[in-house]
């Protein structure tokens, strides 16, 4: 296989980069859920569907939206999102953007571009994917943005940046055989490098335990303005979530930024109850996957008695940013929480 450099057609080449979550927004990509599978019955995908449309709704506020939506999804759609979220009809398989939309890239001199990774469906697990593998395309050049073509098969929401070179991933999800079991995990680092344009990444080790996309990030630690990570943790050392939470915390202290800093970690306590899917798998609540839009931080909550102390530590976290607290049990019933179902695309 041939292995990529700077010289190569890439990103990097072209002085493009993935800016962090927190920088001004354009807009927000959603998908609308389509996938009955994923939620076990009709009647948790009209609660999805409903749910969905409250998170546009509210990021509306704040940014514009625009919803993927089949063609045949198109009427009922509007109606639960209303006037403000814009339609882009397109055929789609499932509806989680994070991870089948485009990665959107700006180069500090107001241009802007995107990355369609390869796209597999978190391993094969559901299928048909074919329509996911291409949405990211079909979105850029909607805009008429360069696509690049990303050299790995991996879903947006396992990979976080801090906007200033550094990644944070975590070795579950990217070495595992069911995405590019034919690259070293050197090659792998290449790869992201020379399209995310980062200097530094850091491997976490797993994920959340019934998480079905393998330990993605956004479910797990995320950066924060300001040289902080907010890392998910477990309540109790009988959680099984502990080990593997405690050995990313003891990670994070031992390693620094692209700048040589350290980090300051913020831990973001699990909620008290335990629930599960439809399928018998472990809910995966948390509160480390929320969303960033303009002046916004909007967060799960599950009506569990740890929502108001997740909401404070956020507050305190972004100060400058109005926390809005949404029912997110509907969605994270599908697989994911707010931060899978949103891509920011970068102003």
């Amino acid at each position: 296989m041939h292995s990529l450099d700077a010289d190569d057609d890439c990103p990097v080449r072209d002085r493009f980069a993935m800016p962090a979550e927190w920088e001004r927004h354009a807009r927000t990509w959603m998908q609308w859920p389509c996938r009955a599978r994923a939620w076990g019955t009709p009647e948790n995908m009209a609660l999805a569907r409903q749910a969905y449309g409250e998170v546009a709704r509210a990021i509306a506020r704040f940014e514009p939206v625009t919803m993927v939506v089949r063609p045949q999804d198109k009427n009922e759609a509007q109606l639960v999102l209303g006037s403000k979220v814009r339609l882009f009809e397109a055929p789609i398989d499932d509806s989680w953007c994070r991870d089948s939309g485009p990665t959107f890239l700006t180069n500090g001199e107001g241009g802007r571009a995107g990355i369609q990774w390869r796209f597999n469906a978190w391993g094969a697990k559901y299928v048909p994917f074919d329509s996911d593998a291409s949405v990211a395309t079909k979105i850029l050049k909607s805009m008429d943005l360069r696509v690049y073509e990303g050299p790995l098969t991996v879903e947006g929401g396992a990979l976080h940046v801090d906007g200033q070179g550094t990644l944070l991933v975590t070795e579950q999800c990217l070495l595992n055989e069911n995405r590019n079991p034919e690259l070293t995990r050197q090659q792998i680092e290449a790869r992201l490098a020379l399209y995310l344009g980062v200097l530094r990444i850091i491997w976490l080790g797993e994920g959340l335990k019934e998480d079905e996309t393998d330990g993605h990030i956004d479910n797990v630690a995320c950066f924060a303005p300001g040289g902080r990570v907010i890392l998910t943790m477990p309540r109790d050392r009988s959680d099984p979530n502990y080990p593997a939470m405690s050995d990313n915390l003891a990670k994070l202290l031992q390693v620094s930024n692209a700048a040589g800093r350290q980090f300051e970690v913020v831990e973001l306590p699990m909620p008290y109850e335990i629930r599960h899917r439809h399928d018998g798998t472990r809910l995966e609540m948390n509160y480390t996957n929320f969303y960033l839009p303009n002046g916004a931080v909007i967060m799960p909550a599950f009506g569990d008695k740890g929502d108001e102390e997740a909401r404070r530590i956020l507050a305190d976290v972004f100060p400058d940013r109005e926390i809005v607290q949404l029912d997110a049990n509907a969605i994270v019933e599908g697989g994911g929480g707010i931060h899978c179902i949103t891509q920011q695309e970068p102003a």
